[in-house]
């Protein structure tokens, strides 16, 4: 069997490991020319970093990230809402982990490579088509230097080629463009103090308007600092039409726009957050898309992965850990054999999950329990049992780990 897999980034990368370690061939096609380590910070969840971890990728994911200790839920004003212990520190098996997210992408690029070869990758080449012939998949690419285009043959092909899949445009041509809900999503980075125990995690106000701070890298010649993440979203349209720009997880973003937005609103004791955003040089923002859940993934020999196939807002660290999940899955259902009964097992094993968790992020995720706090008490509290009980809050966060998978009776079983 060779597989053909559209799309290089996390969860084509997670593909290509996965199938190489069940005994199934596979190359990957990325349309950009050259693979670089872009991007800031995300989290990766125990459920994701298990399948990581029996990829042997522990050692190389402790170098390049942090094992997030605690996560704190606040208010606008640092008030606590909610906090818990995370991954190994809660009693989890496997650790949950703050990183780059090009870090991550180049753990998993350097494995690729090393375990599958130099040629495993080919960039610059963008899908055109496909087609089903005799029991085969014909993929017809470009190349971006401008030299002729190409076909391959496959037995398989997995379109892990992202919100603007064009394997998933094939099989919905008439789907239109991502679904925005009117907020702007800005990101950055930058060397900072240690806050804390440096691998704590503290996300400051609702869906309307939030503050993301966590470590994303510990230098072992500065102990006292750390790569620091942040994340502003904020709202600037009713969500009717398309963004103002396109959505790219690397398009600069600008201080005059997300600044309005930070300053006089939260009031943290912890961080200045405009210092901090002064302090990252580059900025990042991305509107806030996803799609609507589709009602098939898989069409014979052809899938949808990752981002392709459940683009979701980013809440609840979600993202990149089902595309992982999605890998991990789909590798498992193809090592039994029969390609179209394998791809429609992964359907129906994947599918129904991430549409509930693409529904769930829209309404905030498990960080809804901080909308709940600020619409009951706008201007802070004295005390947060009386505004919501512990056992409220509990139900609205840790019924999200359940849905999504990553509870502790979830993860602390075998695989």
């Amino acid at each position: 069997m060779h597989v053909l897999i559209v799309g290089g980034g996390i969860g084509g990368l997670a593909t290509a490991l996965s199938l190489h370690d069940v005994g199934i061939a596979c190359t990957v096609f990325e349309q950009v020319r050259e693979l670089r380590e872009l991007g800031v910070g995300i989290n990766t969840l125990p459920h994701a970093i298990k399948e990581l971890a029996a990829l042997g990728l522990l050692p190389a994911l402790d170098r390049a990230g942090i094992r997030t200790r605690e996560l704190i839920y606040a208010n606008r004003f640092g008030q606590v809402v909610w906090r818990e212990l995370r991954g190994t520190d809660a009693g989890l098996d496997t650790p949950q982990f703050s990183i780059h997210r090009g870090k991550l992408h180049g753990v998993l690029r350097a494995a690729v490579q090393a375990r599958l070869g130099a040629d495993a990758v080919r960039t610059g080449c963008q899908l055109v088509s496909f087609a089903e012939h005799s029991n085969r998949v014909v993929a017809r690419f470009n190349q971006r230097d401008g030299s002729n285009a190409f076909e391959v043959e496959g037995d398989v092909l997995i379109g892990a080629d992202g919100i603007h899949s064009t394997v998933r445009a094939a099989f919905y041509p008439n789907e239109g463009p991502p679904v925005w809900n009117g907020m702007m999503l800005w990101r950055g980075a930058a060397d900072w103090p240690v806050h804390v125990d440096g691998r704590t995690m503290v996300i400051a106000g609702g869906m309307g308007q939030k503050f993301v701070f966590y470590p994303i890298y510990a230098d072992p010649a500065a102990p006292d600092r750390r790569l620091t993440n942040w994340a502003v979203m904020a709202r600037i349209g009713d969500g009717a039409g398309l963004p103002p720009r396109r959505e790219d997880w690397n398009r600069p973003g600008q201080w005059d726009e997300v600044e309005p937005f930070v300053r006089d609103r939260f009031r943290l004791d912890f961080v200045d957050p405009l210092a901090l955003i002064n302090a990252s040089g580059t900025i990042y923002e991305y509107p806030m898309c996803d799609r609507d859940p589709l009602p098939c993934w898989s069409f014979d020999r052809v899938t949808l992965l990752g981002d392709a196939a459940h683009p979701m807002y980013p809440v609840g660290s979600n993202g990149a850990s089902q595309a992982v999940l999605d890998a991990r899955a789909l590798a498992r259902h193809l090592r039994g054999g029969d390609v179209v009964t394998a791809l429609s097992a992964y359907d129906a094993e994947r599918r129904p999950m991430t549409t509930e968790i693409v529904l769930n992020n829209r309404n905030g995720g498990p960080e809804r329990v901080i909308d709940v706090l600020e619409q009951r008490a706008p201007d802070g509290f004295a005390d947060v049992e009386a505004v919501a009980s512990h056992a409220e809050r509990e139900a609205i966060v840790r019924g999200y780990a359940s849905m999504a998978g990553f509870a502790r009776e979830q993860v602390n079983t075998p695989r």
